[in-house]
């Protein structure tokens, strides 16, 4: 990362990326999401681009004490057929 007149300069490879798991609550409308085994990250807000940015803000505090050790790895969703 470079410091440019107090402005950061990212680079794609310092980029990380995480995946979020996202629901709508029933009984308040809000969108609730989470990073599966990255503890404390979870957020919720009126649309999805609110909460990206609230789940980004929450990454990005749980980063400044370094990376964290994922406790589990998000691998995808699975629909099951139930007669």
């Amino acid at each position: 990362m470079l410091d440019v007149n107090n402005f950061a300069i990212l680079k794609e490879e310092d980029m990380k990326t995480f995946t979020a798991v996202v629901e709508r609550c029933p009984d308040t409308g809000l969108f609730v999401g989470h990073v599966p085994g990255l503890p404390g990250a979870h957020s919720q807000a009126k649309t999805l681009d609110e909460l990206g940015e609230n789940l980004k803000e929450v990454i990005e505090m749980l980063l400044e004490d370094g990376d964290p050790k994922l406790e589990s790895e998000f691998v995808g969703t699975q629909n099951v057929l139930v007669a």
